[in-house]
């Protein structure tokens, strides 16, 4: 969430900002500049009321120690006061909930660097790395060198639970595991604590790292209990730091964790999602900073070079990309994504996103730290996936398909305990 300050002192900087992201409700920054300007003149009212009844009450005090009866002009005047204060009370409750229903319309302002644009093709390729994999013409897509593996089980997660739920068996679920712990055991190398999270979380939670109120629509519900199956480990990791205030040296605070994720991806659907390439239900390990504001845009930069190390590591080819302002989420300022080749289906997929949210989601999350003046001062949040596993698990597949089967990388040999899925 934005910061009314910022708003009010930076109006056409703000509106320019939010013009790179293409919102389309420009009227609404002079409406909440409007209805900060009324809250703060209500503000002062109330304490010039609330001062006028502290000043009389005290004369009516004087008064009764004296053992005197206090003015009629006085006992009319307290009246009149508790009265009007009565009055403005409700008044400026109604304008602030007004001031903040309209504020949490507005999305995260996009850097500087952000690139305008409307669409996916308008992102900037920032670098590529490796060289593509040539297949023979027979290479087949993971989807079916799962089924002829005998890896994953599509239909059966359709029976059991829908489709976009995988059941992974035998060797595709001993790489999912090896995946995961390879993930971690890296990120803990790079100095994250790892941490294990409720896969459920309150409204609150959902409203403090921005997927509430702007994408209810794609996360499960469990509307007896009023809470939300994660989409991502983000939201968890982040909301433990939830009206914490921290201290300097406390910074940089980094964390962790693997969890399943959630999400409805309502009106997904076509070639483009077949087999793992579009989940309800998927792996993911997540990394998690909270940062001095001076170095947050440092951190971003180490935490992409982090997932394209994991992704070199994995004999990946990738690419990075600056997400233009139209393809970013409501949240970041910044976002990088990382997408690897897909070598049998001869297109990029999507396996990482790092982001900084600048203050958005500390500003709502009331996370802050104490600066070297001893002032509380916002913390900048970022986030990132270290990996996601599904799009990885297809590109190993496709990539390291041989006649003699899947040539599992060297670097997930320790963990998989099998050099080959023949």
């Amino acid at each position: 969430m934005l910061q009314v300050s910022y708003i009010r002192d930076n109006r056409e900087q703000v509106l320019e900002r939010l013009a790179v992201k293409n919102f389309k409700q420009p009227l609404l920054v002079d409406e909440i500049i409007l209805l900060d300007s009324s809250l703060k003149k209500l503000d002062i009212e109330l304490q010039d009321t609330q001062a006028q009844i502290n000043s009389t009450s005290k004369s009516i005090g004087e008064f009764k120690r004296a053992k005197l009866e206090p003015s009629v002009e006085l006992l009319i005047d307290i009246t009149t006061f508790k009265n009007k204060e009565k009055e403005l009370i409700p008044k400026r409750e109604e304008l602030s909930k007004l001031l903040f229903d309209k504020l949490v319309l507005l999305p995260n302002l996009p850097h500087s660097s952000v690139p305008p644009g409307l669409t996916p093709e308008d992102n900037e390729v920032v670098l590529e790395n490796g060289v593509k994999p040539h297949l023979p013409a027979n290479a087949l897509p993971h989807w079916e060198l799962a089924a002829k593996y005998n890896l994953i089980d599509f239909e059966l997660g359709v029976k059991i639970t829908g489709a976009g739920f995988p059941v992974y068996k035998n060797k595709g679920a001993k790489l999912q595991r090896a995946l995961i712990n390879f993930f971690l055991d890296e990120a803990e190398k790079a100095g994250y604590s790892e941490v294990m999270l409720p896969l459920m979380v309150n409204e609150a939670s959902g409203f403090g790292t921005g997927q509430l109120p702007d994408k209810e629509g794609q996360m499960y519900f469990v509307g007896n209990d009023n809470l939300y199956l994660i989409p991502t480990a983000e939201v968890p990791i982040t909301n433990m730091y939830r009206d914490v205030i921290l201290k300097a040296d406390e910074l940089p605070v980094k964390n962790c964790g693997y969890t399943p994720c959630f999400r409805r991806e309502a009106g997904s659907y076509g070639a483009h999602v077949r087999g793992l390439n579009r989940l309800h239900q998927f792996d993911k390990v997540e990394i998690v900073q909270v940062v001095h504001p001076d170095k947050s845009y440092q951190v971003h930069e180490q935490m992409c070079l982090h997932v394209q190390g994991l992704l070199e590591k994995l004999g990946l080819p990738y690419r990075v990309l600056r997400l233009c302002g139209g393809d970013m989420s409501f949240t970041a300022a910044l976002t990088h994504d990382m997408e690897t080749w897909s070598a049998a289906q001869q297109r990029w997929l999507e396996v990482s996103s790092v982001s900084n949210f600048e203050t958005f989601q500390s500003n709502r999350l009331k996370l802050r730290f104490r600066n070297a003046e001893g002032k509380t001062q916002l913390a900048h949040t970022l986030n990132g996936s270290a990996l996601a596993l599904p799009r990885i698990v297809a590109a190993l597949l496709e990539n390291n398909q041989t006649e003699a089967g899947i040539k599992i990388p060297e670097v997930l040999v320790p963990y998989t305990k099998f050099e080959w899925i023949n």
